[in-house]
């Protein structure tokens, strides 16, 4: 228990004394609001939910309860964007004498205790003490909230091992998907699905503080800590060895970008450094299944056939890949700064190399929601439209942020990097840069309607992109300007 609260404290201390604490106050202050957002937002949903299912001819608590799996599929999915791997603190004790196990059982417990397992009782308390608390008392609401709980902290583990083993390699994916799908299969296909009944069981048995059903619970827990303490270990410890630094399957070495000089030069090393450094990759990996994801679910199916869901996906496919990637601009470039400022105007033929290959992978989206346009479910001119608006008027907000990133991000250490947070500026044109062309086609299409829209969003786009060469330079500039005051940052947060 020592060893556990000390490494807690120097946690604690570690961020305090990290060089960007002071920077991102702003980013910790939005993660704070953002929380009680959420928060509040559950428990309107929790309220909400308990009057709406009193109607139904079983109780309300068991309407909930038959749906479980859903709540744990979207925590799971949820999880994605907010919850990253714990494993970053375990590098700086490596030469101490202290037991492996010892540190990976700290992070695991961390994980397990971490407010977000929590996040969802805002939602289940009220429900709870409206629903249950006029059959079983407040007794039956503590021990049901207390069961809610632990089955997020199972759900943590779950998710942690496959997100985990997806890191390392992609095709785990076929795990959740194989596991989702056949509870799905599960649920759907019989007429009378008997895993609705064991679900709602399952409530019924944390309701009433049944001791087997909690015991199970924690064995099953027990059981994805073992298997996940086991998987990191092995991974942490391959990672910090560079043991795969050695294997090197085949080399590009892209020959057809000789001819556009030192710009096909950047454009070579911008493509090296998405498909062959570990961070990079998984990034690419992650946003491709999700744009693949939403296309084929809005080609193929009539679940987002309602207008604002056509609207979100369209915006979101077209605008993901440049806020993952260029959101961090030159933060990856951070580990090999003092090289590219050697040369004069390298950075400026780096920034033009990157808006090339990134207008050119917006064809990416664009085809993948080629199905989506042949079944009639999108217009060909909304989709050009957006891939000209997004190459624009979105990338010109993007790559002000070149002259203001300067914290380094690590390509390798997917297990033990720290996540350096973004100062207040880049939180807001990354955040704005997809809002904004929401809020904007919400507008345009309530005002003009789609035909004028998607010509208005074609003329801005075309504007930027005809003007690219001048906000570049202006771009490159005002780098130049802050470059000593960036190398600094990048020096710092590198690790």
């Amino acid at each position: 228990m020592n060893l556990f609260l000390e490494l807690r404290k120097h946690g604690k201390l570690a961020a305090k004394r990290n060089p960007m604490y002071e920077k991102s106050k702003f980013g910790k202050f939005w993660i704070y609001f953002m929380g009680v957002f959420w928060a509040g937002y559950l428990i309107f949903f929790g309220t909400t939910f308990a009057y709406a299912f009193a109607g139904e001819a079983i109780e309300s608590y068991q309407v909930l309860n038959s749906g479980l799996i859903f709540v744990l599929a979207i925590d799971f999915m949820a999880r994605f964007p907010f919850q990253k791997l714990p494993t970053q603190e375990v590098k700086p004790y490596i030469l101490l004498p202290v037991k492996r196990d010892r540190l990976i059982d700290f992070l695991l417990v961390r994980s397990g205790l971490n407010g977000f397992n929590a996040i969802w009782l805002f939602f289940f308390v009220p429900f709870a003490i409206i629903s249950i608390t006029k059959f079983y008392g407040i007794a039956g609401v503590l021990t049901y909230c207390i069961g809610i709980w632990l089955i997020m902290i199972f759900n943590n583990y779950w998710f942690l091992l496959c997100r985990t083993l997806m890191g390392e390699r992609l095709w785990w994916v076929s795990l959740p998907i194989a596991v989702y799908g056949g509870i799905a299969a599960g649920l759907f296909i019989p007429d009378k699905s008997p895993l609705f009944d064991y679900s709602i069981d399952l409530g019924e048995f944390l309701i009433k503080g049944n001791i087997i059903a909690f015991v199970g619970i924690l064995v099953a827990i027990a059981v994805m800590w073992i298997i996940n303490r086991t998987i990191m270990k092995g991974l942490v410890y391959d990672e910090i060895n560079k043991v795969e630094d050695t294997k090197v399957k085949h080399v590009s070495e892209y020959k057809f970008l000789d001819r556009y000089g030192e710009v096909g030069e950047y454009m070579r090393l911008e493509l090296k450094l998405l498909l062959r450094n570990k961070v990079c990759k998984q990034a690419l990996r992650t946003v491709i299944l999700v744009v693949v994801g939403f296309s084929l679910v809005l080609s193929f199916t009539d679940v987002y056939d309602g207008k604002g869901m056509k609207n979100f996906i369209v915006v979101y496919n077209f605008v993901i890949f440049g806020i993952l990637f260029l959101s961090s601009l030159m933060s990856y470039e951070g580990n090999y700064i003092d090289g590219l400022m050697s040369r004069k105007e390298s950075i400026y033929n780096l920034l033009r190399a990157k808006y090339t290959l990134y207008s050119i992978a917006i064809l990416l989206p664009f085809i993948l929601m080629i199905p989506a346009i042949a079944t009639g479910k999108l217009a060909l001119l909304t989709c050009i439209s957006w891939a000209i608006f997004s190459i624009g008027c979105v990338y010109f907000c993007l790559f002000q942020l070149a002259v203001y990133n300067n914290k380094t991000v690590d390509l390798n250490a997917k297990m033990t990097g720290r996540r350096n947070i973004g100062g207040g500026l880049q939180n807001l044109i990354a955040g704005a840069t997809f809002g904004v062309p929401l809020l904007l086609n919400i507008i345009l299409n309530s005002t003009v309607g789609q035909f004028a829209t998607s010509w208005t969003l074609i003329i801005i786009g075309s504007v930027f992109i005809l003007s690219s060469n001048f906000w570049l330079k202006n771009v490159y500039y005002r780098f130049m300007k802050r470059r000593y005051k960036n190398m600094e940052g990048f020096r710092d947060s590198r690790q």
